[in-house]
């Protein structure tokens, strides 16, 4: 394939984000729009020069031969884009969370094996430069413990607020550290958790979580453990990593491995997004799904973590993600 022609559903947020990337990506053709919002659609079609713009994802998909479409969505409005896509046989990028219902999401992940496209999810954390120094230097050294944190303010967009548009912070936000944890330690076989409004709940409509704590049991063996919040005048994310004698911190810019004695750090400056992009455009162009860090299957995974959580924290029980996976 010469250059890959793209379709990008969702303007707003983080569509353009990837949009801003693929509208200067030497291998993109060109990128056709879709939002339900016709206004910023056309604002920013016209931006790129072009006057076509879709604002039904079914004439989208009808009027445009696409090798590759972005599915930049809120959480509650995925409906059956994925399906109608993949029977098409368009390659896919879905952006986190990749549903709020598993079930429909298992179905998904069906109809995107089936079809036997290319599929990634926006996991971008997966795609910093640096996060590779501390991938070799763990691969042969025992986790004992994993700390996670995602602590920053109040969105203000409508729908996040609302746990049945959102899912909540940890699905929503948080899911990108829960994510990076799961890409360092391997999987999560059991989760708990406890979360509670306790100070934005007069915020009006305002039915998610302010504070979230998980618990998390790895099947290694190691033990997890993730705090996120929305109370904060500032913003920080990151994970640390701990084992016999040694500590890796990890944040969205670096990685630091602290040793007795010895303190080794590396700075990226690379945008993670756009690697993130790039990443999928050269898996499309060239047919090699080994760019690809976050596929469906992964994305699917973190997101059965935290419904998982979301349950314990409604229940007070512990789940093994087994149980949950054969209850949904």
């Amino acid at each position: 394939m010469d250059k890959v022609k793209v379709g990008l559903i969702g303007v707003g947020g983080i569509g353009s984000v990837h949009l801003k990337h693929l509208s200067q990506h030497p291998d993109v053709d060109s990128v056709a729009l879709c939002d339900v919002n016709a206004q910023a659609v056309e604002e920013k079609a016209l931006a790129m020069g072009s006057s076509t713009f879709y604002t039904d994802v079914d004439d989208l998909l009808m009027n445009e031969r696409l090798d590759a479409l972005f599915i930049c969505v809120p959480p509650f409005a995925h409906g059956d884009i994925e399906e109608k896509a993949a029977e098409r046989g368009i390659h896919l990028l879905v952006e986190k969370p990749i549903e709020l219902d598993l079930d429909k999401a298992y179905a998904k992940a069906d109809a995107i094996e089936r079809a036997g496209i290319l599929h990634a999810t926006g996991y971008c954390l997966r795609y910093i430069d640096v996060l590779d120094h501390a991938k070799t230097y763990l691969q042969d050294k025992p986790i004992a413990m994993i700390r996670g944190y995602y602590l920053g303010g109040f969105v203000p967009t409508p729908w996040f607020r609302q746990q049945d548009k959102s899912g909540g912070q940890l699905v929503e936000q948080a899911t990108h550290v829960l994510d990076l944890m799961r890409y360092i330690a391997g999987d999560i076989e059991r989760v708990s958790a406890n979360m509670a409004c306790r100070v934005l709940n007069v915020i009006d409509q305002m039915t998610i979580a302010d504070v979230t704590s998980v618990n998390c049991r790895f099947t290694s063996g190691a033990i997890g453990h993730l705090d996120a919040t929305l109370t904060q005048p500032d913003f920080r994310a990151g994970l640390e990593v701990l084992g016999k004698d040694f500590r890796v911190e990890i944040t969205f810019s670096s990685v630091v491995i602290i040793e007795k004695g010895k303190r080794t750090e590396w700075t990226t400056t690379q945008d993670f997004y756009g690697a993130q992009d790039d990443a999928f455009i050269q898996a499309v162009k060239q047919n090699d799904p080994s760019f690809i860090r976050a596929p469906y299957s992964e994305g699917l995974k973190t997101l059965a973590v935290t419904l998982a959580a979301n349950a314990s924290a409604k229940t007070g029980e512990s789940l093994m993600l087994s149980d949950f996976y054969v209850a949904k």
